[in-house]
């Protein structure tokens, strides 16, 4: 008879390289200044100062898609940068996984059309995953444990997430909704957060690397229990003319969210045998800067060693982290031998974290010198004082 023995989740990785990221943003850029703007029929009747969207988010600028772009294009072409930028041949390349919460139909899924335009093989295991702001991670996850069996010697997670329809029309409700107080807009605030952008994870086994770029470990944590604090419409993909709206208990979701990253972090460490002084730089989740914040201290992390691109990009969601891993590379903030988290968490609420030991730099992105400059530049104040 077999004795099934229930043992501690344990994600550990020997043969995965992360070798490559790929990514592009939009060159539409859409200022908080500028929401305000457009939400003046809502501020004059509530009498709201001007800044108090900047304020409470810490964030000045998101970027918005062209209307009506389908997020697989975008995904095709950050697939593309990572596989260039790597050498690896495409025929490598076993499983390809979607990862974002935006996608351009129901069915079929998103990674079909991306397959084909990046040509990859008929043998190639394609799929679309979806998980809030983790979606991203978890394919990273999926194509490390393949390659870890032995399955395939290479994959792909990549995803695009686009703001401008959720954008627009919570500015639209905003202010055609004239009873609305200022209690209830509270709600609506994380849907202005929201950024659009897109990458791209290219990994392979450590025998094809040229980076060794070793993706060490992962741990996660689910509090369904708390599923309901963030959530959108019904089927809000379903039919022409999406016009999404989300509802977000910002403080609650904050609370219970930092909650199961101190739990997630804590078994992180545990797992790897590691302390907070063996963790030499992070990416933490990149929702808005009072958050990162209340997040670092929760976790007792220096902000010094992590890195947010939230300030000028916005929330991007699903592909904040890794997009936010590949600017900080570009901008030097990462170096050979550091060993770093990314520390993701989602609406669910679901934590997932993931370690990697860096030794290479292989990105390409479209940031300008602006942007880049931009970044470097905050990194002395990018944390803001709670609003």
């Amino acid at each position: 008879m077999i004795k099934w023995v229930l043992a501690k989740q344990r994600m550990q990785y020997q043969n995965v390289c992360l070798e490559s990221i790929g990514y592009e943003i939009p060159e539409e850029v859409l200022s908080s200044m500028e929401i305000e703007m457009r939400l003046r029929p809502l501020y004059e009747r509530l009498r709201l100062p001007e800044g108090r969207l900047e304020l409470m988010t810490g964030i000045r600028e998101r970027r918005l898609w062209p209307r009506e772009m389908l997020p697989s294009e975008k995904s095709i072409e950050s697939a593309e940068r990572a596989i260039r930028i790597s050498g690896i041949d495409r025929s490598e390349i076993g499983a390809l996984i979607h990862g974002s919460v935006c996608r351009d139909y129901l069915e079929p899924a998103t990674a079909a059309r991306v397959h084909h335009r990046l040509d990859l093989p008929e043998e190639c295991l394609i799929c679309d995953v979806s998980n809030a702001c983790l979606g991203l991670l978890n394919g990273i996850v999926q194509i490390a444990n393949m390659i870890e069996l032995g399955q395939i010697r290479a994959g792909l997670v990549v995803g695009t997430e686009g703001s401008r329809q959720l954008v627009e029309n919570t500015i639209a409700t905003l202010n055609k909704e004239v009873n609305l107080t200022r209690k209830q807009i509270k709600s609506a605030v994380a849907s202005l957060t929201i950024g659009s952008g897109s990458c791209a994870i290219l990994l392979v086994h450590r025998e094809l690397s040229h980076s060794r770029n070793r993706l060490c470990s992962a741990a996660v944590r689910a509090k369904t229990e708390y599923h309901d604090l963030c959530h959108s419409g019904r089927d809000e993909a379903v039919g022409d003319g999406m016009k999404p709206l989300m509802e977000t208990d910002s403080e609650k979701l904050m609370h219970h969210g930092i909650q199961a990253g101190v739990d997630t972090f804590r078994h992180f460490l545990q797992m790897n045998n590691w302390t907070i002084a063996d963790i030499g730089k992070t990416v933490c989740h990149q929702v808005g800067l009072t958050h990162r914040k209340l997040m670092l201290e929760a976790l007792e992390i220096d902000p010094e060693i992590d890195y947010a691109t939230v300030e000028w990009l916005g929330n991007t969601g699903s592909v904040a982290l890794p997009l936010s891993l590949a600017i900080g590379l570009q901008c030097g903030h990462f170096s050979r031998n550091d060993l770093i988290a990314m520390l993701g968490i989602g609406s669910g609420i679901n934590s997932l974290m993931l370690s990697v030991l860096w030794d290479q730099t292989l990105v390409s992105g479209n940031a300008d010198d602006q942007l880049l400059e931009s970044l470097r530049s905050s990194r002395s104040n990018i944390i803001a004082t709670p609003g």
